[in-house]
């Protein structure tokens, strides 16, 4: 009986949105492997190191086009062993119908080239203005972001089976 691949979700979010986007590719993950990958789910600061894990998915939210400080330096201090697993990177933030703002988060994608990373993949986000501190929603105000849950969950889980499908495909001998 063969070990189950052990798969880390990980993310940083600072209002739950990437964390509902990191808790539905982790469900996809379970359910579409049939349970062959043994998932877990954490924020990005409940993570002590990656080395346990066969693949590591990792997510931020993007803020000014930037992942947050704890999602880069988690990728800085486990980069090493990150390079050494199939590894995907999401970014989570523009909003809205086309989107605000329309770059893509050019961080994601750097830190997936340094990684090797199998895939980066930016998802909309979802905004509340309530749930917003004063220079947050300050900066919303500046970029005209729409207010609004855009995440897209049935292109969040087809990117979640692509992973799957990844991870368990029969090895070419």
């Amino acid at each position: 009986e063969e070990d189950d691949m052990r798969v880390l979700v990980t993310y940083a979010s600072r209002h739950a949105a990437t964390a509902g986007i990191a808790q539905e590719l982790a469900t996809v993950l379970r359910e579409e492997s049939g349970h062959a990958l043994d998932v877990d789910v954490f924020p990005v600061d409940e993570v002590a190191g990656v080395e346990d894990y066969d693949a590591v998915v990792i997510g931020s939210a993007v803020y000014m086009g930037r992942w947050m400080d704890t999602a880069r330096s988690l990728v800085r201090r486990n980069g090493r062993a990150l390079r050494g697993r199939p590894v995907w990177l999401f970014s989570s933030g523009p909003l809205g119908e086309p989107a605000v703002p329309a770059q893509e988060a050019a961080d994601g994608a750097d830190l997936a080239e340094r990684l090797g990373a199998r895939a980066h993949r930016t998802f909309s986000g979802s905004l509340r203005r309530a749930e917003l501190g004063r220079a947050e929603r300050l900066a919303v105000r500046l970029v005209n972001a729409p207010e609004g849950d855009y995440r897209d969950w049935r292109d969040i889980r087809h990117w979640g089976e692509e992973i799957v499908d990844s991870l368990t495909a029969p090895v070419e001998v």
